[in-house]
């Protein structure tokens, strides 16, 4: 069983029920769909409702905080409190996400952009917290001012998606209670520092993901990226620490499970 715990199946290049079941069909197990702006945020219900395998989170992410309101951050807080009161299995609802800073995009970096990123992010930490929820985090360049403000505004855990830091920055994730997103670019030979993590860190630390349509795996780049790709960049990753495919499936989505627990909480329950 292979879970994707970061895929924009919402995407306007998918057919998303067909994605979906191929993706199925290769082995996922489940999908969860960030959201990345108030605009989508009933776009990746919809899908989550329409699939028992796929689940969503709701957030807005960095790069599109640009356009975003800050009424739409008490909106947020009053859609998560109305999805809270629900049993998970009606919402599929796993978590806050997706959030965090982009400073790769120079215009990004800049005032008056970079304090209105923190500020959304932060704001949305805090609604994380209040309830309780995991964030799923965007973390581009930004590693460093990312964890400043999670040690100031404490959550029960979350996902670092794709994550791209050093080896010290990614041990303060995971005494945060955070796991860490590999997905495609782990599969390219040149990327010494993402594939060296993947090997070194502990197994117990990591989840996969395709952040698809985008990060294609080197067998795809530079064409779009699938959820049905998911499988064969977990045996990329058994491949460099040496293990088998069903150890790193079972491994990956019991860390996915333990750090997203909505998600058990949203699958039928048996009968007593």
């Amino acid at each position: 069983m292979w879970i994707d715990t970061h895929c924009h199946l919402d995407a306007s290049e998918f057919a998303a029920a067909e994605v979906a079941e191929r993706a199925a069909v290769n082995g996922v197990a489940a999908i969860v769909i960030p959201a990345v702006h108030p605009n989508n945020f009933a776009a990746v219900a919809e899908l989550a409702r329409q699939r028992s395998d796929c689940f969503y989170a709701l957030g807005i992410h960095p790069m599109y905080v640009p356009t975003a309101q800050e009424s739409a951050l008490p909106a947020l807080r009053a859609e998560v409190a109305r999805l809270m009161a629900l049993p998970a299995s009606l919402t599929r609802f796993v978590a806050i996400g997706e959030i965090g800073l982009d400073f790769f995009i120079p215009a990004l970096r800049q005032s008056p952009l970079r304090e209105k990123q923190e500020f959304f992010y932060t704001e949305q930490l805090k609604i994380a917290r209040d309830f309780g929820l995991p964030v799923l985090l965007h973390v581009r360049r930004s590693q460093d001012i990312i964890l400043k403000h999670l040690r100031r505004i404490q959550v029960v855990g979350g996902i670092a998606h794709a994550f791209n830091g050093s080896e010290q920055q990614a041990q303060i994730f995971i005494e945060l209670g955070l796991k860490l997103g590999f997905g495609g670019a782990m599969t390219f030979s040149r990327a010494l520092q993402i594939r060296r993590l993947a090997v070194e860190l502990p197994l117990e630390s990591i989840v996969l993901e395709t952040d698809a349509p985008d990060m294609s795996p080197s067998w795809l780049h530079p064409a779009i990226n699938s959820p049905a790709e998911l499988p064969q960049i977990g045996r990329v990753l058994a491949t460099l620490r040496g293990l088998s495919a069903e150890q790193v499936a079972a491994q990956t989505s019991a860390n996915a499970h333990r750090v997203l627990p909505r998600m058990l909480l949203a699958l039928p329950q048996p009968r007593p």
